[in-house]
């Protein structure tokens, strides 16, 4: 009915894909009201009401009158437009990510919209009961590839939510031998079946490169140059088992590939996202035979991954000559530099009351500078 009027008490936690960034924790009231036939409105704000009874320590970031109106366009396509306001603490901001914090491109309606379009965008392929055989090989079945889809979706919420910088995650910083800073955290897995129990640890990085967002995006996630930086693979061939499209974007998609070597044959399973803000490319070592019974749509919730990937953010500075923007022309103007993220989780111990050793945060922190490196040599950047 026109005119109703529904509100919600929420939590939540603003996200930029490093440690660097403080996560923003907001708590607020939601506001939801038809405004016509063809249009609604939701408004977000916090009151002192609801944070009266909150730790003040928390109340880090305050929302003003923030939202969206939805328009629909009757065309099963709708008009949105966003506006976000906040009112946040001064906290120091790591100079890698200052510009794009100040300038309101990790935290403003601009990348909101990009995530809004690419999810949407994401429940159109998963739900589509035509797909065309380009857009889904090596799976076939629909319940096969919707299976898959879940499992990587998962997968990638995973590793997003393991390289936050939320209040309740501690980073450690560590000094390597090549010079990058590198953070790392641990956590003991006493009872999700969605991941390996026992001790993780991760380690994270972020760097500048002298390369653009789509350029370094299209070398992680391209399967015939996984071995340039992957050192798991040794150097092996990597044979492509599945490609499923999630969106119009060809770097949408998720893919299971396989890595020969002589001794044996691991199966990876990668998650590609790309939106006008942001790129991901995640993946995880996973079990031949609890995929394939995934392949088949055998439910995956309870196929134990442990995701590591990069997460790619422009740098937000206008574009400079020494910026890499193809192997073939000159630089772009529209593109800068990218931030990138790269973060490995491995499992130390399948005990959850072992001890955290020095010999495995070391062990993380050398697949992290060995993977670094290897990306500036093949994209020739080694002094970015």
């Amino acid at each position: 009915m026109v005119g109703t009027l529904k509100w919600l008490q929420m939590f939540a936690e603003l996200q930029v894909l490093t440690p660097l960034v403080p996560t923003r924790e907001v708590y607020f009231v939601r506001y939801c009201k038809q405004l016509s036939a063809e249009q609604w409105a939701i408004v977000d704000v916090s009151i002192d009401k609801v944070e009266e009874n909150i730790d003040a320590s928390l109340v880090k970031c305050r929302k003003r009158p923030s939202g969206c109106i939805i328009q629909d366009k009757t065309n099963g396509h709708c008009k949105v437009i966003w506006v976000e306001h906040l009112e946040c603490q001064k906290n120091t901001v790591h100079s890698l990510y200052r510009t794009i914090v100040r300038s309101g491109l990790a935290f403003g309606a601009r990348h909101w919209m990009a995530t809004l379009q690419h999810q949407c965008e994401r429940l159109v392929f998963f739900m589509a009961t035509n797909v065309p055989n380009k857009d889904s090989t090596g799976v076939a079945t629909l319940a096969g590839r919707k299976s898959i889809l879940k499992l990587a979706q998962r997968m990638t919420w995973s590793f997003c939510h393991s390289i936050g910088a939320s209040s309740y995650h501690t980073w450690n910083k560590v000094s390597t031998k090549t010079g990058e800073d590198i953070r790392v955290s641990s956590r003991k897995n006493l009872n999700d079946p969605g991941e390996p129990h026992g001790v993780i640890v991760c380690a994270v990085s972020s760097v500048w490169l002298p390369v653009s967002p789509t350029l370094l995006f299209d070398f992680l996630r391209d399967e015939s140059r996984r071995s340039e930086w992957d050192i798991m693979s040794n150097g092996g061939p990597v044979q492509s088992i599945a490609n499923l499209a999630k969106g119009k974007d060809r770097g949408n998609a998720v893919t299971i590939q396989a890595m020969k070597s002589k001794e044996n044959s691991m199966w990876v399973l990668q998650d590609s996202c790309t939106n006008a803000f942001e790129s991901m490319v995640v993946f995880a070592h996973v079990d031949v035979t609890g995929i394939q019974s995934v392949i088949t749509g055998c439910d995956s919730s309870n196929m134990a991954i442990l995701p590591s990937g990069f997460s790619i953010l422009p740098d937000g500075l206008e574009s400079r000559p020494l910026v890499i923007s193809s192997r073939h022309e000159k630089s772009n103007d529209t593109e800068g530099g990218s931030l990138l993220t790269v973060a490995f989780q491995i499992l130390t111990n399948s005990s959850p009351t072992a001890k955290l050793t020095m010999e495995s945060v070391e062990s993380v922190n050398t697949i992290v500078s060995c993977t670094l490196r290897n990306i500036k040599t093949s994209l020739q950047c080694e002094d970015g």
